[in-house]
Order: structure tokens, then sequence, then C-alpha cells
């Protein structure tokens, strides 16, 4: 794993325009970022990231499965308890999942280790999916890569092939996103593109303008209703608004399913940890009110993980991170080392959410910045990935996207 300075494509700019690629910056600062890439060798890239990643899936589901099985687990997980049994039957139903990413510590000698899981509503989609592999093409052709270079990238036709096992030919899907926010535009818009090649109907509609019927069900802004919904809105949040009184009679199939609440949630890393402590790619986690205590020197931990909490005290002791269990960008996360607070984000929108602890692994630095793997999970295997980078140790809405390529 190495970064390396590459010459920008002549015209990406003109070409990121005509594309509706429009928020290659933001704040004023580059998100998309092509002065440099990540170079990976092919089994870095197939026994570190893809592999192992299709492994956490794994045992994600069958965290899912012992969640859904424990009242005691809905509730750390902030779970609504009105909502719990939509949550559980989605799962006993076996309600299908279209995508996912992991968030990946990952130094390019491994094992990587998992950070966080975006398996609700992962954004970056499109950069990775389609515009890093536009890039790729464009380099190869400039001569600026060698022409046998490849990339870890079949995301987009995972999903096609994804849709087209889950859908019959002809099926009409909707999309919503917020309105007037390019990113998570172009992200519903890249599940959208792969949707219609499969064969399916695709329509667009923004959040604010989706009704209900005066018989219940979901409807469009053209009065059409709902039987299929992609919706990039969390769940933590549809399960406390209104409209989530009507999920369960509206007939209408949601994408992602309601068991994905269960790993878009930081709650999840402790129970994962406790059903597969010692894993290689996992760091010790526990929940905050189980350990604070202990972790402060007031005492032992509680509940049943008190033992495992005890073999990872010297780890956390070390170094831990505080995270919200809802949290996105960074937001109200703190790092802790030797027992004093030596960084926090900024935007603290989630500080008042019910916390995890999970031991702190280092990112590593290349001229500055920090990277951290986005791995994509479609349907149950790893079929890509991207990579964001930020000056600070916590990844925040100002990071960098930056291409990657495979030197064979």
């Amino acid at each position: 794993m190495q970064k390396i300075d590459l010459p920008e494509r002549p015209g990406w700019r003109d070409q990121a325009k005509e594309l509706g690629f429009t928020f290659a910056d933001m704040h004023g600062e580059p998100y998309w970022d092509e002065t440099s890439a990540y170079q990976f060798s092919l089994r870095q890239i197939e026994d570190d990231i893809e592999d192992p990643s299709t492994e956490l899936h794994a045992l994600c589901r069958e965290a899912a499965a012992a969640i859904v099985a424990s009242e005691e687990l809905m509730e750390k997980l902030g779970i609504p308890e009105p909502h719990r049994d939509l949550v559980a039957e989605s799962w006993r139903r076996g309600d299908p999942e279209i995508y996912g990413r992991f968030d990946l510590a990952y130094d390019g000698a491994g094992p990587a280790k998992l950070l966080e899981y975006n398996a609700d509503t992962p954004t970056s989609l499109y950069e990775s999916a389609s515009f890093q592999w536009s890039w790729l093409e464009g380099q190869i052709a400039e001569q600026v890569l060698p022409p046998d270079s490849d990339q870890f990238n079949g995301i987009h036709e995972a999903l096609v092939e994804r849709f087209r096992s889950l859908f019959e030919e002809g099926t009409d899907l909707h999309f919503t996103a917020v309105a007037n926010a390019p990113e998570d535009y172009a992200t519903v818009e890249c599940i959208g593109w792969a949707a219609r090649e499969a064969g399916l109907g695709a329509h667009y509609c923004d959040l604010d303008k989706i009704g209900i019927s005066t018989d219940g069900q979901f409807i469009d802004d053209e009065d059409r209703v709902i039987g299929t919904l992609f919706k990039l809105y969390p769940w933590e949040d549809l399960l406390r608004d209104a409209y989530a009184d009507h999920l369960r009679d509206a007939g209408c199939q949601m994408l992602e399913p309601a068991w994905k609440a269960l790993l878009s949630n930081k709650g999840l890393l402790p129970v994962l940890w406790s059903m597969f402590e010692g894993h290689p790619n996992l760091l010790p986690a526990f929940f905050e009110a189980d350990i604070s205590d202990a972790l402060a020197g007031r005492g032992g931990a509680t509940g049943e993980n008190a033992a495992a909490f005890d073999r990872a005290a010297e780890s956390l002791g070390a170094g831990h991170v505080i995270k919200p269990l809802f949290s996105r960008e960074g937001a109200s996360l703190a790092i802790v080392e030797a027992g004093r607070e030596t960084e926090a984000s900024t935007n603290t929108e989630y500080a008042a959410h019910p916390r995890i602890v999970q031991a702190y692994v280092p990112l590593p630095v290349f001229g500055g910045f920090r990277p951290v793997i986005g791995a994509w999970i479609v349907g149950q295997e790893c079929v890509g990935m991207g990579l964001r980078e930020d000056r600070s140790r916590i990844t925040q809405d100002l990071s960098r996207f930056k291409p990657h390529f495979i030197e064979n």
C-alpha cells in the first residue's frame, strides 16, 4: 500500500460537471482529489480487504439474529419499543438487503480493523462505483498508469445483478432522498441506474413529497402508490417519525429493510466483540454504561461482559474512542489516550445519544493525511472499495475521496 503522486486528467472537472458530479469541491476544499492515488497489490485486496469484509458481513448477520432475540440488546441499541416487533419481523421474514459499507483501518500490512458499519444509508457510492472507474480508464488512456492496472471495483455490476435477482423485470421501484442534497441524490441515482439496467422501473421522489393515501399506502408526488421504496433516510430517524406508525400496514417493501437499523448502529460493535472476541478484524468494544466506572477506576465492569472488559482493559486504557450509537461523518466522537481526551470532533450533533467505547487504533499517515478504507458490500459479498482521507485523526465531513489502483 503506497500513496503515489500522479498528474490529474486533463479536463476532469468539465467531465465531472457534465456527469452531474457537482460536489467534487465542497466547503472551499477539494472533495474528489486525484493529485495522488493509493496503490495496492492484488494480495492486499483479496486477503486483507475483500475476504475479511465478506466474513465480517456474515458475522454481522449472526449479530442481527442475536439482537432480535434479546429485548435487552434492542434496548441497548436504542430501538424504539413500539417498533421493535417491526424490526424483528423484518429480519425473520428475510427482507432482502442491497448494500452497505464497512469503514476499515488498514496500513498495508493488516489485519484490517473494523471501525464501523454504514449498513443503512452509506454515501460515496457514486464516487466509488463510477467516477473512480472512469479515473482509472482515463489514466490508462493517458499512459499515466500501465495498461494492466486494475481496480477493486465491481460495485455497479454487483448492484445490477442484485436487483435482477430480487425483482421481476418491469417491477417499479421508487427512490427517495432529502431534497437539495447533491451527494445524497448522487447515491440514490447510482442505485436507480443499476435498477434500470436490471430492467426495473425507477422513479425518484423527494423525501418530503412522499404522502399517505386515504387507505394508508405511501404515494409519490404524482399520486402513484409506492410498492418498493429505496430510502436514503436512516432508520434511527424514520422509527422516530410519525410516518413510522404507517410502516406495518402500508404494504411497502423498504430498502434497506428495517433490520438494517441493528447494523447501522454503533451498538453493533460491542455485540460483535461479545460474540467473536479476539477476531483479528474486530476491536474490543463495549457499551459505555457497562464499563464507565471501570474505565474511571471507580469499580468493575457490569453485565455479562465484565470478564471480557478485564481482558481488554489494558488496550482500552492505552487508548479508546467514544462513539454515540447514532453518528455520521465522525460527529460527536472523542479519542481518549491514557485517561485524557486528545482529540474530539467539532460537530457535537449526536452528543446526547448513549455511547459505546471502542479500542483506539491509529490510522496510517501518508503525506499528512490518514486514509480509511470503505469496503462495499452488495448482497452479502464485498465487491469493491473506495478511500477517504483526512488530516484529522477523526474522519469528518471535510475528508477527501481518493482513487485507488491495483498494480499488476
